[in-house]
């Protein structure tokens, strides 16, 4: 019970501090209708969400004091400019599935996601697998940005 109790304060902790995953594919899977610049619940991270190569990720772009100040506590420098969202790929049922990292916890977790609509995304995290999870409601503070590399020439 004690396992239980730790993973899931570490669970809800990840949760606070960064996404647990990337935004989902559109219903049509064009995937640059989630490209953008997304908040968590609590305003204190702001992560665009873009193509790094053959996947998605996401990168910080904005970090509250108070995250920056968790995160140097556990001996990361900045959170600004880090990737917490790596290998998210397409999923049959239209939702992005990967790894985050994060950085208070010095852990890594298996995160998925899904638009709700244009400006919402519910972010899932799982300590183990699918099991010990937490979904939370991100709202996208910009539009849509269609990186160069996948704009039409």
């Amino acid at each position: 019970m004690r396992f239980v109790k730790l993973a899931l304060a570490a669970l809800a902790a990840a949760l606070g501090m960064a996404a647990v995953s990337a935004p989902a594919f559109a219903a049509d899977g064009d995937i640059s209708r989630s490209y953008g610049v997304w908040r968590n619940p609590r305003n204190t991270v702001h992560l665009e969400i873009k193509d790094c190569g053959p996947s998605t990720c996401g990168v910080v772009v904005w970090a509250s004091a108070k995250a920056e100040a968790d995160a140097r506590k556990s001996g990361t420098d900045t959170l600004v400019g880090k990737q917490l969202l790596r290998d998210f790929e397409a999923q049959r049922d239209g939702s992005l599935k990967g790894r985050v990292w994060v950085p208070t916890l010095k852990v890594t977790l298996v995160g998925s996601a899904d638009i709700v609509d244009t400006r919402t995304m519910r972010a899932k995290g799982c300590v183990i697998g699918n099991f010990l999870c937490k979904s939370q409601l991100w709202t996208r503070i910009d539009g849509p940005s269609v990186l160069a590399s996948r704009a039409a020439p």
